[in-house]
């Protein structure tokens, strides 16, 4: 039972478990506010738009409610309420549309935060800039640098590997051997 416990809170703590639960959480939230904003803003205008008081009571009636004089339902209205359905649509594309903004935001911060790892550090640019170098000029300096590292390491030997070691091996014991049988 407690290696349960101990792989539970270790998959408990990774940190995509953690950012999951973030995510949800803020999702959440996020979702309470578009459904505000469909249900007590666009709605209300849309309804006054198209002259009734909400847009998810809009109705199709295929027969209409059977009343006696008193006012009693005697035979309840059948109707299709597209309103209801086109209120969730347009809640949904909504919520959606502000999740992909929102989205796509927050890739190009990071887009433009990650740094090639053969480039200047944070450090190296605030120092250029402090010297007065535009920021053409260090993206051109950057992409340069990022071009002779990558060369660099195409030039560079290949390492050794088991392989490529137990290659020579076999070869080196074929040829005593072919010099032995001589």
């Amino acid at each position: 039972m407690k290696k349960f416990f101990k792989d539970f809170k270790t998959f408990i703590a990774r940190g995509n478990i953690l950012d999951m639960a973030v995510g949800v959480i803020i999702g959440n939230a996020f979702s309470k506010i578009v459904t505000s904003l469909v249900n007590d803003i666009i709605m209300p205008l849309l309804a006054g738009a198209i002259g009734n008081s909400s847009v998810a009571d809009l109705k199709w009636v295929l027969h209409p409610a059977v009343t006696d004089e008193t006012g009693n339902v005697i035979k309840a209205e059948a109707a299709v309420a597209y309103g209801t359905f086109l209120q969730a649509i347009i809640d949904f594309l909504l919520v959606a549309l502000c999740l992909f903004i929102v989205l796509r935001i927050v890739m190009n911060i990071s887009n433009k935060l990650r740094r090639d790892p053969d480039g200047y550090t944070n450090e190296e640019y605030l120092k250029l800039r402090k010297e007065g170098h535009k920021r053409k000029e260090i993206k051109a300096m950057e992409e340069k640098k990022i071009a002779e590292a990558r060369e660099a390491r195409a030039n560079a030997p290949k390492p050794e590997t088991t392989d490529s070691i137990l290659k020579d091996i076999r070869d080196l014991l074929k040829t005593q051997s072919e010099q032995e049988t001589k």
